[in-house]
Order: structure tokens, then C-alpha cells, then sequence
């Protein structure tokens, strides 16, 4: 290990030992945009050539990493390059390791579900589109192998939104709070923290709407449902949970500046990277906002979630092969 890792409260199972698997095929694009040739490009350009660092710093502002994330990288593999260190191209994938690793390693934090009071309560935030409610249905799932869970349907501005999260419920045999589309969704929350107290469940898993043209409005509906949450019991803790798309690049690290100012985010899901070549945005976030990465999601199955892992994420990602 690289880094000393505080003691934590186990995260939630996670299914099959093929985690790293799974985290290496939904990186494959970020990995083929950022390093499927480093050999002939080390072979080319030699142990200190500049065109290989030229090339390395160019791929990782392509893949969102970020002017000062990617500063940082290429400033640690010229400095190991004078100083004698690079013999192979795996020389220099060693050092990147070492380098992301460190870089991702501040944002590592999985999440702990406190053993009171209950329900702890996540609220899930985020903009239409980013995969909000995908994620809910899988942190659900995911959560169910060890804990009691109710969902709470606080989307009341979307009727697919509160159709989806009772289709993920009875997928996955969670109980579901909705109302009817277009109430109150501080209502439904309250709704949802009466039925887990009265039933002993565990944790609340809550959607809210995520029109971003009404941002204002967003950000007041989710500040009464904060209150809302305080006037039930001021002592309920709750994980803030803002859902990014990692495609969305650098307007992802928009978006959570954006929510962190208004309601004070505690922790981050990144979704759907498999299918970009911008999940360097990862850096971006760690380097400027340093909120913690709960998760990360891969895949369309619904186990395609995994509590986030520094020193995983980069073995998958700098790992060879297609």
C-alpha cells in the first residue's frame, strides 16, 4: 500500500471478488484515450524526451484531469525522468500510479451508516440527467444486503421520476413513500422519516428533483427539505449526496460548486464511467473541491457500483490491454 488508510467502518458488500474487473472494463475508453501506447511512445521519445511528457500532459487535459492535477503529474515524471528513473515504459507508468494515486487518495472516503439515531437519512441531489435516480435504486440494492431501507419518491416534479423509483423498489424489494406527482416533496420526506422510525428501518434514501433551469427554486425546495428533516429529529444525521455525471466534464465540477454553496454537499457519486473518455474529471474534483468520492458507478447492471478506492480505480485504469 502507498498510503496509510484510516480505520472505517466496513462499507457496504459489493458482491464478487471481479470488482477490479468490472472497474477495468467500465474505464476502458478513459484508459485507451490516455495510455494504451505508452510503450512505443517511451520507446520513441526516450526515458526524457520531451515529446513523451508533451504527449502524457496532452492526453490528460483531453480527459478532463485538469490544468493543475496535470501540472502536478507531469512535474513529478520530469523530475523522476532526470533523475534516472525511467529504464521502461513501465518505469513510467509506475511513477503515474504513484502520482494519481496520491492525488485521488484525498478523496477517499467511503461512507459510514452511523447505528444511531435512525433512520439515517442520504439526500440524493443532482441535476436531470446525471443518473440521480439509477443511482438511488443501486445504492439501495446495495445497502439492502446488510441494512433496512425505505426510498422516499421527493421527485414530485418529474411523474417518470416517482414511477422509476417504485419500479427500482419492487425490483429490488425496498419499500417506496411517494405522493402523487406535483405535491409537496418536503411532504414526502417528512412522510418517509415517520414510516422508517414507525417500521425500524434503517436508512432513508431520498430523490429530489433536479431541474437545473429552475435552480432557484431547486436549491429552496431542497433547503426546506433540510428543515423539514430538522424539525423531525435535529439529531438525524444526514449524507448530502450529489450524483455527477463524468461526462459532463468539466461542467460536473460546475454543478458541485454550484450545490455545495447552496446546501453544503457531503459527498460525491460519479456515474456512467463507462461510457466517456472524460473520467479524468475525478482529478479535477479531488485537486479543486476535495468533497469526499463516496462512489462511482460503471455500468448499466445494478451492481455496477462501487464504494470509491484510490488505489483500485487507478490499478483498473492503468492496467494494459483493451
Amino acid at each position: 500500500m502507498l498510503f496509510t488508510r484510516n480505520k472505517k467502518d466496513p462499507a457496504p458488500a459489493e458482491g464478487n471478488t471481479g470488482l477490479l474487473q468490472r472497474l477495468r472494463s467500465g474505464l476502458t475508453k478513459t484508459r485507451s484515450l490516455l495510455f494504451t501506447d505508452i510503450t512505443e511512445l517511451f520507446n520513441s521519445g526516450g526515458p526524457t524526451g520531451a515529446g513523451l511528457m508533451e504527449e502524457i500532459e496532452t492526453r490528460l487535459l483531453l480527459a478532463d484531469v485538469g490544468t493543475e492535477s496535470t501540472s502536478h503529474i507531469i512535474g513529478a515524471l520530469t523530475q523522476a525522468a532526470r533523475g534516472g528513473r525511467f529504464s521502461s515504459a513501465d518505469d513510467v507508468l509506475k511513477v503515474l500510479h504513484q502520482q494519481m494515486v496520491k492525488l485521488l487518495f484525498t478523496i477517499e472516503s467511503p461512507l459510514t451508516v452511523p447505528a444511531s439515531p435512525k433512520p439515517f437519512t442520504i439526500l440524493v441531489v443532482g441535476v436531470n440527467g446525471a443518473g440521480k435516480t439509477t443511482t438511488i435504486g443501486k445504492l439501495a440494492n446495495l445497502y439492502s444486503s446488510q441494512y433496512k431501507v425505505l426510498l422516499a419518491a421527493g421527485d414530485t416534479f418529474r411523474a417518470a421520476a416517482i414511477e422509476q423509483l417504485k419500479s427500482w423498489g419492487d425490483r429490488i424489494n425496498v419499500p417506496v413513500v411517494s405522493h402523487v406527482h406535483g405535491t409537496d416533496s418536503a411532504a414526502v420526506i417528512y412522510d418517509s422519516l415517520v414510516k422508517a422510525r414507525a417500521t425500524n428501518a434503517d436508512i432513508v434514501i431520498a430523490d429530489t428533483a433536479g431541474r437545473l433551469q429552475n435552480k432557484s427554486n431547486l436549491i429552496e425546495e431542497l433547503k426546506k427539505i433540510r428543515r423539514t428533516i430538522s424539525k423531525f429529529d435535529p439529531d438525524i444525521p444526514v449524507e448530502t449526496l450529489l450524483v455527477l455525471d463524468s461526462g459532463n466534464g468539466q461542467n460536473a465540477l460546475t454543478q458541485a460548486r454550484q450545490f455545495h454553496e447552496a446546501i453544503g454537499v457531503t459527498g460525491l457519486v460519479l456515474t456512467k464511467l463507462d461510457g466517456t473518455a472524460k473520467g479524468g474529471i475525478i482529478f479535477a474534483l479531488a485537486n479543486k473541491l476535495g468533497t469526499p468520492l463516496r462512489f462511482i458507478t460503471t455500468g448499466e447492471e445494478i451492481s455496477d457500483i462501487s464504494t470509491f478506492n484510490a488505489e483500485n480505480f487507478i490499478t483498473a485504469l492503468l492496467s494494459p490491454g483493451p
